[in-house]
């Protein structure tokens, strides 16, 4: 088994010209995909290869900073516990293996005043409007889902109104792998252990060294390989939870490069979760799963990723949303008079 390509053409960001029975095949090509594998390749979105290089440039260039000009940025740092830095090993994605051989840095925070780094000219520019273009995305393809259940094409997009706001823990999270020769790595340890999304649905970008691998339905792994121009989306665990199964949120994982090759690997990760506030139900009306509240579930499997000592900010971070929401409330009724 191979992951399906669907061709975006006709519904890019820069067009939705497109007829409805192409719609249609469109919508059933997604669902095929989403149900079979849970990873589909997307060609001709709008997003283009250049867009997608220079976002890994000018990323890579803060991955080439010395370790103590990077960890002032760190995840764990800033009023939003996922935002920032993650250094090399800090992340077990599968716990029982050792830290996985990566890099990161997610951005969840998109606004101009809160540190970012100075020693890469135009970091938070080039993040932002990278951001800003797969929330764009994130949302079409989110109708498309809704449509091949032929449910109310606005049911998933309705809880995803947040994106980019503090209300909202979508990130794009941009990896660096840096060199490494797989003999000299710890035993079990890979670049990225064995796991599932978290959220509604993930964009993945590559660049060409390999290594990503997908769990098949029938319990073997397959490769996930650079295809230009493409970007790679697959399902995540809350939407599995939000579709009764019907969608798979496939177990994906980064294999240590062959031996003999210690090339250094990037990728772009944009992950899509519903608002903090969502309350994600099963769309077809039955009890398969009780009801979650999204924030709490992704803090929850963070605590998985980063060891039990993750501290517990969901609630503190629901106070910290809702005081902010009042502030701007009072804010406005003081202009209005």
């Amino acid at each position: 088994m191979e992951i399906p390509i669907v061709n975006f053409e006709g519904y890019t960001l820069e067009e939705s010209n497109i007829s409805s029975e192409d719609l249609q095949k469109l919508c059933s090509s997604l669902k095929s995909a989403f149900t079979e594998v849970g990873f589909v390749y997307l060609e001709n979105t709008g997003i283009t290869q250049l867009e997608v290089e220079e976002v890994m440039k000018i990323s890579k260039e803060f991955f080439d900073l010395p370790e103590e000009r990077k960890v002032p940025f760190s995840r764990g740092t800033y009023s939003d516990p996922n935002h920032g830095y993650v250094s090399l090993e800090r992340e077990s994605l599968n716990p029982s293996r050792p830290g996985d051989l990566k890099e990161a840095f997610n951005t969840r925070l998109l606004q101009p005043d809160i540190k970012w780094p100075e020693d890469v000219l135009g970091f938070r520019e080039r993040q932002v409007t990278f951001f800003l273009r797969c929330k764009e995305l994130s949302l079409r393809v989110l109708k498309l889902m809704a449509r091949s259940l032929e449910l109310d094409p606005d049911v998933f997009v309705r809880e995803h109104k947040d994106i980019g706001t503090d209300r909202n823990s979508t990130t794009l999270r941009t990896l660096f792998y840096p060199p490494v020769q797989s003999e000299q790595a710890k035993e079990g340890q890979l670049r990225c252990g064995e796991h599932s999304d978290y959220g509604s649905i993930t964009f993945i970008f590559q660049s060409p060294e390999g290594g990503l691998e997908v769990l098949s339905r029938s319990g073997a792994y397959i490769s996930a390989p650079y295809i230009p121009g493409t970007a790679l989306l697959n399902i995540a665990d809350l939407m599995q939870r939000w579709t009764s199964d019907v969608f798979i949120s496939a177990v994906h994982r980064v294999l240590l490069p062959p031996p003999g090759n210690a090339n250094a690997r990037q990728s772009l990760a944009f992950f899509v979760h519903p608002d903090d506030e969502a309350l994600i139900t099963c769309c077809d009306g039955s009890n398969k799963y009780p009801p979650v509240n999204s924030v709490d579930y992704l803090m929850e499997r963070f605590k998985e990723s980063y060891g039990r000592q993750e501290p517990d900010t969901s609630r503190k971070r629901k106070r910290e949303n809702k005081r902010i929401r009042q502030k701007k409330k009072r804010r406005k009724k003081k202009t209005a008079r």
